[in-house]
């Protein structure tokens, strides 16, 4: 388990005093690449309270999607008339991209926190609802067949069988959907907002602040890994019958 966290951070590491170096070697305008030291410089209460109000955002998209893909696909397991009318509606809503939708989200919903919140949860929405689907269908046709023998409910099924066979997929797309739920959230402040990594980015792209530009884009991205990595942690306690070669 060490291994997993070190190696990546030595690689990391390496990569930025690599780039140190060669940028400060270069001689490498600032306004082109800024060394990490500048970047990091650059990291201050007001990229802290930005980064904040994207999370926020993003963590609410991320749980509304994940809720609303769960029942959805509850239903479509129950009714495959469902599955087969809504299914193909789901599927154009995920391969529309979410820069075409975002100005109509800030039109319907104004460029307040429901509209980021309402692009982090479509760009959620879709990889929760395909694993949770197969999840629910993934246990061998014989274990069905014990269960209807057994007289088992529909209950008792859903709770004994479906369920600890759907976990693992479930876990698999909670762990993809947060990290896109950052990058909804982001998409979102770039149409129209005040505050967020989204529009720093954008202020600090307009004005040519490129260290502020990159040290907001690596707050996105450890933002990113450490839901990752924590939705990753909680999936080893609470999916424990599941092998984790990673450990």
């Amino acid at each position: 388990m060490k291994s997993a966290i070190y190696i990546p951070m030595a690689f990391f590491t390496s990569a930025l005093l690599l780039m140190e170096v060669l940028v400060r070697a270069l001689d490498v305008p600032a306004y082109l690449l800024p060394p990490p030291s500048a970047i990091f410089a650059a990291f201050d209460l007001s990229l802290l309270r930005n980064l904040a109000v994207t999370l926020t955002e993003a963590f609410i998209g991320f749980a509304l999607a994940g809720c609303a893909a769960f029942i959805l696909a509850l239903l479509f397991v129950r009714s495959p008339t469902l599955e087969r009318g809504l299914f193909p509606i789901a599927i154009t809503l995920k391969t529309t991209p979410l820069v075409a939708i975002a100005p109509l989200l800030v039109l319907w919903l104004g460029t307040g926190w429901m509209s980021k919140i309402m692009a982090a949860a479509l760009i959620s929405f879709f990889p929760v609802l395909v694993n949770t689907v197969k999840g629910l269908k993934a246990a061998d046709a014989e274990y069905f067949e014990l269960f209807r023998t057994l007289r088992a409910s529909a209950w008792q099924e859903f709770a004994k069988l479906r369920i600890p066979y759907c976990l693992p997929y479930l876990a698999s797309a909670l762990k993809i959907s947060s990290s896109l739920a950052i990058v909804g959230a982001i998409v979102g402040e770039f149409v129209g907002a005040t505050q967020g990594l989204g529009y720093l980015i954008m202020v600090s792209s307009a004005h040519l602040e490129t260290a502020v530009l990159f040290s907001a884009i690596f707050a996105a991205a450890a933002a990113g890994i450490l839901l990752f990595n924590l939705l990753g942690w909680a999936e080893r306690r609470l999916i424990f019958w599941q092998r984790f070669d990673a450990e």
